[in-house]
């Protein structure tokens, strides 16, 4: 399933795709997915245009990539086109292989910037920012969308957007189909995605809820309509998701947390990295019968040194496993 997609002449084998997720998905823990395989696209999480021009890309661990990472695909938050053509300027010298437009994110932070929903909303600017991507960036381009609000008239706003996407060049739209106040309260309405794909000639993404094959297998009615599908929490949750699509993947689960305690302490500074490392282990616990007592352990530590120390004693206890982690509230 979802072996393989072509999207603007760009071919992603396999056709599953790694979620751009705030504070997460830096250069650490793209290294450790990528080391288990079966990614075929990596998204940064949401950047800041206008901070692109202080970050080195050689060292920066929101811009850097692992050799894994066969494509790197860079998110941004934007809000008008103010210095866009040279925020994409940075990013063609850096050697992006696509853009993608935030539009579903609803934080109050960004839509305060009138950045993702606040974007999707305002169709005049969004057109704006559209036309001078496409103006300023040959390659592959992408808006990561919601379903918009929860009014009376969200179909027609809806398809509205996707035929503006159309129109500006877009190449791909990935949809996470809640509505912006659903959050994760509601689950994704899958069945909704066969009627997105009527909208519009572009390629579909599917997002939102996908825990592995067992959420696509079986269900053509939903999933038979969509170009490839996007995986993000539980990506987080167990890093070899992509690698276990097709069969199972032999983990040490304490292996795992090590080295993205080791590969997040080489890219970051020790306060940043410890805040990364924490909102790692709140879903990465999730994989644990008693994984509260690693979230706490962790989340109380002071110092790098006193995180690994309480992993490492959790994880020499042998934890029991649960056979799929709960991802609600994170």
């Amino acid at each position: 399933m979802f072996s393989e997609t072509v999207i603007r002449g760009v071919d992603f084998r396999p056709a599953l795709f790694c979620a751009p997720l705030a504070g997460i998905t830096h250069s650490a823990f793209r290294r450790l997915v990528a080391e288990f395989g079966g990614c075929g696209a990596f998204f940064t999480e949401m950047l800041s245009g206008h901070s692109l021009f202080g970050e080195d890309p050689r060292r920066s661990p929101y811009l850097r990539r692992s050799s894994g990472e066969r494509r790197l695909i860079y998110q941004l938050m934007v809000s008008d086109t103010h210095r866009l053509e040279e925020i994409i300027g940075r990013l063609s010298e850096i050697g992006a292989d696509g853009l993608d437009i935030n539009l579903a994110c609803h934080a109050p932070l960004i839509r305060m910037r009138a950045a993702g929903s606040r974007l999707f909303d305002n169709l005049p600017v969004l057109a704006a920012v559209l036309e001078t991507t496409r103006r300023c960036w040959p390659g592959l381009l992408t808006v990561k969308v919601r379903l918009g609000r929860a009014a009376p008239d969200w179909e027609a706003r809806f398809a509205e957007r996707m035929r503006l996407f159309e129109a500006a060049g877009v190449d791909a739209v990935i949809l996470h189909p809640r509505f912006f106040e659903d959050k994760f309260k509601r689950r994704a309405r899958h069945e909704l995605l066969a009627w997105a794909a009527s909208l519009t000639r572009l390629p579909l993404i599917a997002n939102g809820d996908i825990r592995g094959a067992e959420t696509v297998r079986g269900k053509p009615a939903w999933f038979g309509h969509v170009a490839a599908v996007m995986v993000g929490r539980m990506a987080v949750a167990r890093p070899w998701v992509f690698a276990a699509w097709e069969r199972p993947v032999a983990v040490d689960y304490a292996d795992v947390w090590r080295r993205l305690f080791e590969y997040t302490c080489e890219d970051f500074p020790p306060g940043r990295a410890l805040g990364r490392i924490k909102l790692f282990t709140e879903y990465y616990a999730r994989n644990f019968q008693f994984g509260h007592a690693l979230q706490v352990a962790v989340q109380n530590a002071c110092t790098l040194e006193s995180a690994r120390e309480r992993a490492d004693e959790f994880f020499r206890a042998s934890p029991a496993i649960l056979p799929e982690p709960s991802l609600d509230g994170v």
